[in-house]
């Protein structure tokens, strides 16, 4: 800290080539030395500069070369690296923990009350970067395309999306209140590798991994994954997979958006729990019979004979003296595999080398929703949640540093 603040003295001192007024054209003149503090990584650091205005004055000429030089912007008063550690480490980890490991790793001493307060200014930033980007779609201009290697860009482009509920305030600011839940949508758009473990096994590896989150309905998640898309040149890709459950939101989403091109999955685990509970209902209950008919179907269903059991579905419930219940059921899960037969020929996806299941949407939820906003006594405001779920999504998808330039707007105030 002494070290920098003689630097910020010696700079101090260097002589300036003041500008011209832009009202009236006379050339700045110097005021004299002006106190400077600020709250820095290395603790508070304090030095005098140079600070000019118009001889005539002039309103709003007052001018700090070395602010400006060092890109420190009026009335700020924390450095932009303390801001970023901060906000980093609390797209992990609760505020006051933040506050604790942020004073063991600096030394300086920082209220939670500050860091949440930086978190909802640079969350702020991050969504209103991503209104603008969505408002330049919607007027035709996309977004500049991601750079990827030749190898990233020859393999196929896997989008999945799934949703997962939130704990949240039912009156902002107050903690009393029965908590309401609501759903948080979630897309993941990845190009997809292969690995060989040393037994020689093949699995799925995840490239240029990005994330689309929204706390809102599916027309709201639209724009965001189409921004996206258009960052992971998805037209361009060698193959497009949509992977989701059997949400109907997310498949009307898949036609709107990737019908023409993609290839659609349905989630196999998903599709086996439905044919579970048909035999379930078939066979009352956990019984051998209904275990056996379960693995028979799985098994087709697994194996490119998805036909022969949505016949047998089919054939099921024509059989009679089955309850009400039992008929709705089998119904049900008999037209929801009908609805998808163009979505389940697994042995087909296998065949091609493409993931069965949605997994990695599902992992991508447990990490950037559950992990951080289902903690212990954890509730959420509406704002206080979307501030820190867009400052997850910037690091995770690579923005995380663009986001504390001090050219992109005002300084956060501790």
């Amino acid at each position: 800290m002494w070290v920098v603040e003689q630097e910020l003295s010696f700079r101090a001192e260097q002589p300036n080539n003041w500008p011209t007024c832009s009202h009236c054209g006379k050339r700045l003149r110097s005021k004299g030395m002006r106190p400077r503090q600020m709250e820095t990584l290395l603790g508070q650091v304090s030095w005098s500069r140079r600070v000019g205005r118009c001889p005539e004055g002039c309103k709003e000429t007052q001018i700090a070369p070395l602010d400006q030089a060092l890109e420190i912007e009026p009335c700020q008063q924390t450095s932009w690296e303390l801001v970023q550690m901060g906000c980093l480490l609390a797209v992990f980890l609760p505020f006051e923990t933040v506050r604790i490991i942020l004073h063991q790793l600096t030394g300086v001493e920082i209220s939670a009350k500050t860091i949440w307060n930086w978190v909802q200014s640079m969350g702020k930033r991050a969504m209103a970067k991503l209104e603008t980007e969505i408002n330049q779609l919607s007027l035709g201009n996309p977004p500049t395309p991601e750079t990827m290697t030749q190898a990233i860009a020859k393999m196929p482009l896997v989008i999945g999306a799934d949703g997962v509920m939130i704990p949240m305030r039912p009156h902002p600011g107050k903690p009393d209140g029965k908590t309401q839940w609501r759903e948080v949508k979630v897309a993941i758009l990845s190009r997809l590798g292969q690995g060989v473990t040393r037994k020689g096994k093949e699995f799925f590896r995840l490239h240029q991994r990005r994330l689309v989150a929204v706390l809102g309905d599916i027309d709201a998640l639209r724009p965001r994954l189409m921004l996206e898309a258009l960052r992971q040149q998805w037209q361009s890709a060698p193959q497009l997979v949509w992977i989701s459950d059997g949400g109907k939101g997310f498949w009307n989403l898949y036609h709107q958006c990737f019908s023409a091109t993609a290839i659609a999955i349905l989630d196999f685990y998903h599709a086996a729990q439905n044919l579970w509970k048909a035999a379930s209902a078939a066979y009352d209950g956990r019984t051998t019979k209904a275990n056996q008919w379960f693995k028979y179907l799985r098994h087709q269903l697994r194996h490119g004979l998805e036909a022969q059991v949505i016949a047998k579905l089919a054939e099921t419930i024509q059989l009679r003296g089955l309850s009400s219940d039992v008929l709705r059921t089998l119904t049900n899960v008999h037209n929801y595999l009908f609805t998808h037969q163009s979505h389940i020929n697994y042995q087909r996806y296998k065949e091609l080398g493409l993931p069965l299941g949605s997994g990695m949407v599902e992992s991508a939820c447990k990490w950037l929703i559950q992990q951080r906003f289902k903690g212990v006594g954890m509730r959420w405001s509406e704002p206080g949640f979307n501030h820190l779920l867009h400052l997850r999504l910037a690091w995770v998808n690579g923005r995380f540093d663009d986001l504390f330039s001090p050219v992109f707007s005002a300084s956060p105030k501790p």
